[in-house]
């Protein structure tokens, strides 16, 4: 059979990412640049220490996870110094260097390298190292330092004092972030600068965060407007974790889905969720349980929303 006379078969097109895993790392990393700078400025050598520790914990973990399993080291990745980053941004600023280390650690040696590493993981390493310090440790992880000091005082995050009752602050204080808190989640403004340069660089999906924003906003208007003691929409989306979680959770690749149809649902239904928990759970936050439980749901989302090859009925 004459080879040459069979009529070449073409390659179906395919559309090559702009970026890989690295740089898109690295660009988080750069977004969270000034939310760091805030955590420091508001809780001086507290926040330092705490970043430190999340970051060898991570770097640990990465490490002794990938000796175990003979593969080589990632870290040129830039995934681990992503999840100690946002551990750490999630933490109480009196949070002991062991325990931001045992987090950072649990987050990527079993949330991340059980399920088979990078891009396998079904929820988020940061997320997930902090739900087991919640477990862990649930004092330590509810003792809120006031900014600007560095001694014992404490006091309650906004929420907190939304929940139980309590002084709440101004809208400025929640803006620009001196209030009690975790370190990074009090400076809306710095989270928004963080996330505007996600978006113009085009390394994260606005999907997502619209979803959440849109699921907050309606929930929360629903309740202000049975009773205004339930706080403004305003207050719920500069309080808390909201914004850490808008612009650099729910916009992971690898733990969101992949249809564009269901980023926007997965984000809704973690903005519903988010605001159930607020009002009628026992804890004042919910946007890590709300992201969490959310992850666990994303292949049923991808397999309904996944859409339809062309050509195929």
């Amino acid at each position: 059979m004459d080879t040459k006379s069979l009529p070449i078969r073409e390659i179906g097109p395919h559309q090559k990412a702009y970026h890989d895993t690295p740089y898109i790392m690295r660009q988080v990393v750069i977004a969270l640049i000034p939310a760091l700078i805030a955590s420091v400025i508001f809780f001086r050598q507290r926040a330092v220490i705490v970043i430190l520790a999340a970051l060898a914990g991570a770097f640990a973990g990465e490490i002794m996870a990938a000796k175990m399993r003979k593969r080589p080291v990632p870290l040129n990745d830039w995934s681990a110094a992503v999840t100690g980053i946002l551990l750490a941004l999630i933490l109480p600023p009196a949070t002991p260097f062991w325990a931001a280390f045992l987090g950072s650690f649990f987050g990527i040696v079993v949330a991340k390298h059980v399920f088979g590493g990078l891009g396998q993981n079904i929820f988020n390493p940061a997320l997930a190292g902090r739900a087991f310090m919640m477990a862990a440790f649930p004092v330590m992880m509810t003792t809120w330092s006031q900014p600007f000091t560095l001694d014992a005082v404490t006091g309650a995050t906004p929420l907190a004092a939304w929940k139980f009752g309590g002084e709440l602050p101004s809208m400025y204080a929640l803006f620009m972030g001196s209030i009690p808190g975790c370190l990074g989640e009090t400076s809306a403004l710095a989270l928004i600068l963080g996330g505007a340069y996600l978006f113009l660089k085009k390394v994260a999906d606005w999907r997502a965060p619209a979803g959440m924003l849109i699921g907050t906003v309606i929930l929360a208007g629903i309740f202000q407007i049975v009773d205004p003691a339930n706080g403004s929409v305003m207050f719920h989306l500069l309080a808390g974790g909201f914004m850490l979680g808008m612009f650099f959770m729910v916009t992971d690749p690898v733990t969101t889905p992949m249809p564009k149809k269901g980023r926007f649902i997965f984000g809704l239904m973690v903005g519903i969720l988010l605001m159930v928990i607020r009002k009628w759970a026992g804890l004042p936050e919910g946007v890590m349980y709300s992201i969490l439980f959310m992850n666990a749901f994303v292949p049923i989302i991808d397999r309904l929303t996944r859409p339809k090859a062309f050509g195929r009925v």
